[in-house]
């Protein structure tokens, strides 16, 4: 039996390396679109209605920090826990651990908000976190936004070491 690994999961899966870090592959766009009159003034153009992906990071990678226009649902599938770093609108940071050992507080799913900052790695040495996420209005690179570590650093010291880890 071929071990589950993180290089078994992204030869499966057929993944690929992320922008943002990582391994993912698109799985899901949704044919049904959205007109852009219908959206939000955060979106710069029509929407599909969903989109979804899986996401793999391996110990030592990171998802770096980002926000996007749509919500962001994260699904736990493989691996270690993954912690997801989340800065909302008020300026709070939440620590979200997605994975399947529910009575340590993990969870299955894990919603980061429109418009919030957020980015993941997994902490567990020599491990991985296999993920998916699924965003609504559909994922658009025209939506997406790269957190500036200077800025961040400037506008919450407070968690410099966080964003010196997480950003770009």
């Amino acid at each position: 039996m071929t071990e589950k690994n993180a290089n078994y999961y992204i030869e499966k899966l057929n993944l690929n390396a992320h922008v943002e870090g990582g391994a993912f592959k698109e799985t899901y766009r949704s044919a049904l679109k959205i007109a852009h009159k219908y959206l939000p003034p955060d979106f710069k153009g029509k929407r599909n209605v969903s989109t979804a992906i899986y996401f793999l990071l391996k110990e030592g990678q990171f998802s770096a920090m980002h926000k996007i226009a749509s919500d962001e649902l994260w699904h736990f599938y493989a691996g270690a826990p993954l912690h997801i770093y989340e800065l909302n609108a008020a300026g709070e940071l939440h620590t979200h651990v997605l994975g399947n050992d529910l009575d340590n507080g993990e969870s299955f799913q894990v919603l980061i908000p429109a418009g919030s900052w957020f980015g993941s790695r997994c902490e567990t040495p020599n491990a991985f976190s296999l993920a998916g996420c699924t965003v609504a209005p559909g994922f658009d690179f025209e939506d997406f936004e790269l957190a500036d570590k200077d800025a961040f650093i400037r506008q919450f010291p407070i968690h410099k070491n966080l964003w010196e880890k997480m950003c770009l």
